[in-house]
């Protein structure tokens, strides 16, 4: 506190007091003001800097942005001793009135509001505070604008500064004074001070309180003005860059295939099967061998079988005797029973013999074992009919593909395409669609389809059964975007659809 003002009134009317206190708030201002320009430059920065702080204060303080805009004009009125205080804030390229101090509500339209703008707007068309009357006759500036206020309002003095976010417009700040009282050039640095700590926080906050269509918009703003003004070169020629790649990629073409994971198989694939029951003895290949028709695969033990047969064949020996026994004696009945045990026993015998000579395991043609291996399964049982091995011929293969089901309604029979296996990466075999099956299959958590295809050219030997790779089927041309996007622009479509009633 630098002093206290004490007046003795003769009025004792309500309306007259009001007005006396009124015009002693605004002479509290300037003598505040005066004593700032009077005080030592140490102590003046330090209320300059109050001063500031009470301002930022009063427009922080409050949540809403017109509350903390009204506020802060009117805290800006009473310290420095104005009669009334404006903000507006650029719209586009329009200035929008947003405050007026010690005014809650306040007519846009008004003819002395219309003269403010038009003010606000002079001082921004020349990037710099106009002060009127002016402070410096040595300042060349335009105020025709500013006459017109004061004249219209009948203000002692009127200044407008722009309120500036970095090297960006925000907005303007028109103060004016009582008659008598004008902006010198101590108040106009004061002020200019309070304008570049203004103009960030009001945008920031403004910002904040946009909604999600107006962020939007005021970006597409910031945008086209980077596009159309003098500088961003750099911006500009990304955004043209961009752009021409954007049209080449939505008018280029390009083949458009399907990729699925494919599997080598043998187009004829035969199981080996045990041909009784018995014990493994003895295993000689297992899978992945090469095998030539006939090669031994797998040896079954025989020693119960050749045990049998013994005993088959003395069991015969003996009924052969009994035979001849009963023929020397003429009995017809006896004869009729013997003979029958023989033939009993002589069928026995045969199928212990066949069954000795199914004991080794053979490959029935040239090819190559894709399953089967029986060196840890030495002694153990096998049941009739159990699957021992598989065997695939070696010059005749068939690709399995799993396709996705987004991806199966593109593929038709005849399509041609490229198989890549990851045992050979720098290698590609021609195939071609010979079969779809119309069942799906549940696979990694994903629904596919088999589907076939045949090698177009002569592999040789490189090629082997349970190879695995990835193929891709050439459906056509199409345009490089829709190629790129259109699985995810199905997925919205599914999910747009899920989500509507």
């Amino acid at each position: 506190i630098r002093g206290v003002v004490g007046l003795d009134v003769a009025w004792r009317e309500e309306a007259q007091l009001q007005n006396v206190m009124r015009q002693l708030q605004w002479g509290a201002g300037w003598l505040e003001v005066l004593l700032r320009r009077h005080a030592d430059p140490g102590e003046a920065a330090q209320l300059r800097v109050k001063l500031i702080l009470q301002l930022v204060s009063a427009f922080l303080e409050r949540q809403d942005f017109k509350d903390s805009a009204s506020a802060v004009t009117t805290e800006i009125a009473t310290q420095l001793g104005c009669d009334r205080v404006v903000l507006a804030l650029l719209s586009g390229k329009e200035l929008k009135i947003e405050a007026v101090s010690h005014t809650v509500q306040f007519d846009r339209h008004a003819n002395l509001l219309n003269a403010t703008v038009a003010a606000m707007n002079e001082a921004l068309d020349q990037h710099e505070p106009v002060v009127y009357p002016p402070d410096r006759d040595d300042r060349l500036v335009v105020t025709f604008a500013h006459a017109e206020l004061a004249q219209m309002s009948g203000a002692g003095g009127v200044v407008t500064l722009p309120l500036h976010h970095g090297e960006r417009q925000v907005g303007a700040l028109t103060l004016e004074r009582a008659p008598g009282f004008r902006f010198e050039t101590p108040s106009v640095e004061l002020l200019e001070g309070v304008a570049a700590m203004l103009g960030p926080l009001v945008d920031l906050k403004r910002a904040q309180q946009r909604s999600l269509p107006g962020h939007a918009a005021e970006s597409a703003k910031g945008v086209w003005s980077k596009l159309t003004g003098p500088r961003h070169a750099g911006f500009k020629f990304g955004v043209m860059l961009i752009a021409a790649l954007t049209l080449f990629f939505a008018f280029a073409t390009g083949p458009f295939r399907v990729s699925a994971n494919a599997r080598i198989e043998g187009e004829v694939q035969r199981s080996v099967t045990a041909p009784f029951q018995g014990y493994v003895r003895e295993t000689a290949k297992r899978a992945g061998d090469t095998v030539a028709k006939g090669d031994l695969l797998a040896r079954l033990d025989d020693r119960d079988l050749k045990l049998e047969q013994v005993r088959l064949q003395a069991q015969r020996e003996q009924l052969g005797k009994q035979y001849r026994e009963a023929m020397a004696k003429r009995e017809r009945a006896s004869v009729r029973v013997v003979s029958s045990q023989i033939e009993q026993v002589e069928a026995q015998l045969a199928l212990v013999q066949e069954q000795l000579g199914r004991t080794e395991v053979v490959a029935p043609f040239d090819g190559v074992l894709v399953s089967g291996d029986l060196t840890q399964a030495l002694g153990a049982p096998l049941e009739r009919g159990q699957v021992l091995f598989e065997i695939a011929p070696l010059d005749n293969y068939r690709v399995v593909l799993q396709v996705d089901e987004r991806q199966i309604t593109g593929i038709r029979l005849g399509q041609s395409g490229e198989l890549v296996l990851s045992s050979m990466p720098n290698s590609s075999f021609p195939v071609s669609v010979s079969k779809i099956t119309p069942v799906s299959m549940a696979k990694e958590g994903r629904n596919t389809f088999r589907v076939e295809a045949q090698l177009q050219s002569d592999s040789g030997v490189r090629l082997r059964p349970g190879m695995e790779g990835l193929a891709k089927i050439h459906i056509d041309d199409r345009r490089l975007i829709w190629i790129w996007t259109h699985e995810l622009v199905n997925w919205i479509k599914l999910k747009f659809w899920a989500w509507t009633p």
